[in-house]
């Protein structure tokens, strides 16, 4: 079992991989044949790793067809966006009495590979990720916790797209600069600065003006 489950994530992985590098375009049908040859794995781990795709809004699938690529819209963008600083900003001005020194010292921690800026977009939006995500595991809510992380997987490929859009000259680390605002906000205990930079860390994801 362990292995199959291997399997189907290193399909889930590599598909995934080449959406964002812009190998597959929005529009392009996934065939699971063509898939089963390239990745030389069993038709189930290919059609699990599929549906996964499906579930986390990827790809759609169409029946006798394929799974086409989903276009991530400006609207799907701000929608996600809100959909965050609602979930974020809503839970850590209740929860914020729960981060202590030791949460805020593994925030701070966290926080310095954000500001790296020699490694690529998607490894940047990963330790993004991980900043956010164990944030709001430190608030004590699992289910918010899920979909923040569900939410910002599925914002990887607009991520990556919109930086291949952005000035040459803006650092990676521009997009994470509030998080020094954020972590200083928790120390302090100030709920309404926390939703304020929260709001501000969102509107700096990737140079995206819609938000």
């Amino acid at each position: 079992m362990e292995k199959y489950t291997s399997l189907k994530e290193k399909v889930y992985n590599a598909v995934l991989q080449e959406i964002i590098s812009g190998k597959y375009q929005p529009g392009d049908i996934l065939n699971e044949k063509k898939l089963i040859e390239k990745y030389q794995v069993s038709k189930s781990p290919v059609r699990d790793a599929l549906i996964a795709l499906c579930a986390d809004g990827v790809v759609r699938s169409i029946p006798r067809y394929g799974y086409e690529v989903i276009r991530l819209t400006h609207g799907d963008i701000y929608e996600m966006l809100q959909y965050r600083e609602f979930l974020e900003s809503g839970i850590l001005q209740k929860s914020y009495k729960r981060f202590g020194s030791a949460e805020i010292a593994e925030l701070k921690e966290l926080n310095k590979s954000c500001q790296r800026d020699d490694v690529d977009p998607i490894q940047h939006w990963r330790f993004n990720m991980d900043f956010h995500v164990r944030m709001m595991e430190l608030c004590g809510n699992d289910f918010i916790t899920m979909n923040v992380k569900r939410c910002m997987s599925r914002l990887l490929r607009a991520y990556s797209q919109l930086y291949w859009n952005r000035r040459a000259d803006r650092l990676l680390s521009h997009d994470t600069k509030h998080h020094e605002l954020i972590i200083a906000d928790l120390e302090r205990q100030d709920p309404a600065a926390l939703a304020e930079d929260i709001r501000e860390d969102l509107h700096d994801f990737g140079g995206f003006t819609g938000f």
